[in-house]
């Protein structure tokens, strides 16, 4: 690492050491463990995922008990998070995990990105905070990092051009607390100044929750969860969408094996 950025990496640690957070998941090295948190952090507050993922340790401690767990229980746990497809995708996860040799989680890339909803980004947070592994990826924080410090006056800045930059500043021999310390000066970063990543190719804004499918999908199976059997008028009634959107919504999770329908009655699969 040449001397510039020796001096970057130095910085960020310097932060870490004295400001990191406390989080968690991060006084465990349990791949599984690992997983969930990282499962739940894509597109959601740290501060949303402090309180659920004990929780849902608690109800599913290891891949045998989520594997075994009907979809229902785990739509329950998870509920109020968001983005459910991540909740069956977990369990799908645990589902595959436990035919494996061992019934353990893949150490390598590859073995990661094979399993289901688990993207490069996730895969490398894995290898890098459950098994020491570094692997060169780019989030929200990190990117905020690379962007304020290396593209200060730069618009539209892509991922491959900042890609090589966390490649060569990767601290090869504790990649797990180089990732948290980019993560945590990246997110007070945002916090300071106008955040970085607006000027990032990649970046874009979350559209209106509020009257939005996203909230409909959630209140659907939240509602199905506590009265399973339901007609698509009684849901409709229920959520307060109109009919359509109601037969629409339903239709796509019946598609993603979310639901199911028998006599014109719906259920959690």
């Amino acid at each position: 690492m040449d001397e510039p950025l020796a001096g970057f990496a130095e910085m960020i640690l310097e932060y870490y050491a004295e400001h990191g957070r406390d989080l968690p998941w991060r006084r465990t090295r349990d791949p599984y463990g690992i997983l969930v948190s990282e499962v739940m952090l894509q597109q959601t507050q740290v501060s949303r995922v402090l309180d659920r993922w004990g929780e849902f340790l608690d109800a599913f401690p290891d891949f045998d008990s989520l594997a075994e767990a009907p979809l229902e229980d785990v739509l329950r746990v998870w509920s109020g998070l968001g983005y459910n497809r991540r909740a069956k995708s977990l369990k799908r996860i645990a589902e595959t995990v436990v035919t494996l040799p061992g019934g353990r989680l893949p150490d390598t890339l590859e073995g990661l990105i094979a399993l289901p909803g688990i993207g490069h980004a996730t895969a490398a947070q894995i290898l890098a905070f459950a098994f020491d592994t570094g692997v060169p990826f780019i989030e929200t924080n990190i990117r905020s990092v690379y962007l304020h410090h290396f593209f200060e006056d730069a618009e539209d800045v892509p991922d491959v051009a900042i890609l090589p930059l966390v490649e060569a500043t990767l601290v090869a021999e504790n990649p797990r607390d180089w990732y948290y310390a980019l993560m945590d000066y990246g997110t007070d970063l945002k916090r300071r100044l106008p955040n970085p990543s607006r000027r990032s190719r990649h970046h874009a804004t979350q559209s209106r929750f509020e009257g939005s499918n996203r909230q409909l999908r959630g209140k659907i199976l939240r509602v199905l969860i506590d009265e399973p059997g339901l007609t698509l008028a009684q849901l409709a009634e229920k959520t307060a969408f109109e009919p359509d959107r109601v037969d629409a919504v339903v239709g796509a999770l019946a598609t993603e094996g979310f639901v199911s329908q028998q006599s014109g009655r719906f259920s959690i699969l």
